[in-house]
């Protein structure tokens, strides 16, 4: 080994610590927050949902444009209409992400009728709550094109002018499912975990690139139409999340360019105690919680 290398070794756990303790003195401090004044918002599955609840907070934080994407014109245009009336500019285009050729297609419209997007919302999710046995296997393909591949699309749609431009923001709504899967969601969850891979390496890909970042917002179970008859088995223990919260903890996220973020703050035990615990006990956990049965009772969008 020679002297550089040595050197980059024994300099490693210093730049190690030197973070941690800036991060931990960060959490503390006020941070510097992202204008948004001068930003064009593209959200996908914006028409309801937390992609609605996302729309209004980029309203209220001063977005310059939004931009809604989504399979279903009448949601679409309501939610549309709702932003305007709060004196934002926003647009709507029936658009779904899981078609590759209509992704690009739409890119292209947006960007000669409203401009260059530089925060892209992916957002878009479906969930059948099946088992794999008991799901049929075009649903379990759409939600994979929907949930995953979709991001893959849009992102390369919009991501070049972030790069050429020095200004974007790439954000995905994942969800804690993603590091801890439940049975009866098995198409939801591996999507989600996928998602997950998809925007890590690209936050590492994107290290070097100046004025692009990534944001990944893991939620708890949150209290929308998608998700309707799931049950928690303690719900006063851990009550499902608002979708205005989701929304307001995303666009802070997005601000102070927060890379992950695990909602609720407890939810980053999870993460330490898959790290640490015999997959024994963490089955134990999951009985107790409930989460083994939490789908019986799912129903969903109707």
């Amino acid at each position: 080994m020679d002297l550089k290398a040595l050197g980059c070794v024994l300099l490693l756990p210093i730049q190690i610590v030197y973070y941690i303790v800036k991060a931990s003195v960060s959490y503390f401090l006020p941070s510097r927050r992202r204008d948004l004044t001068g930003d064009v918002v593209l959200i996908t599955g914006g028409g309801r949902g937390i992609g609605r609840h996302l729309a209004k907070e980029f309203a209220k934080r001063g977005a310059k444009k939004i931009i809604l994407w989504g399979r279903t014109e009448k949601c679409l245009k309501e939610a549309c209409e709702e932003i305007t009336t709060m004196g934002t500019e926003c647009h709507y285009f029936v658009c779904d992400v899981a078609n590759r050729e209509e992704v690009y297609k739409q890119a292209k419209v947006v960007r000669e009728k409203v401009g260059d997007v530089s925060i892209l919302m992916n957002n878009a999710a479906v969930v059948h709550g099946k088992s794999l046995l008991d799901s049929d296997d075009d649903a379990l393909s759409k939600t994979q094109h929907i949930n995953t591949l979709g991001q893959f699309w849009t992102t390369k749609a919009f991501l070049p002018r972030m790069l050429e431009l020095q200004n974007g923001h790439v954000v995905c709504l994942n969800s804690i499912l993603s590091l801890s899967p439940i049975p009866g969601a098995i198409d939801y969850c591996t999507s989600k975990s996928s998602s997950l891979a998809f925007m890590e390496s690209l936050t590492l890909g994107l290290l070097d690139c100046p004025g692009v970042g990534c944001t990944t917002v893991l939620p708890f179970h949150t209290n929308t139409e998608m998700f309707q008859g799931m049950r928690v088995r303690f719900p006063k223990l851990f009550p499902p999340l608002k979708p205005e919260v989701v929304a307001q903890r995303t666009v802070d996220a997005v601000r102070t360019n927060t890379a992950f973020v695990y909602l609720p703050w407890t939810m980053n035990l999870l993460v330490i105690l898959k790290s640490i615990l015999p997959q024994c006990a963490l089955e134990e956990i999951h009985k107790f919680s409930g989460s083994y049965t939490c789908m019986n009772t799912f129903k969903g969008r109707t």
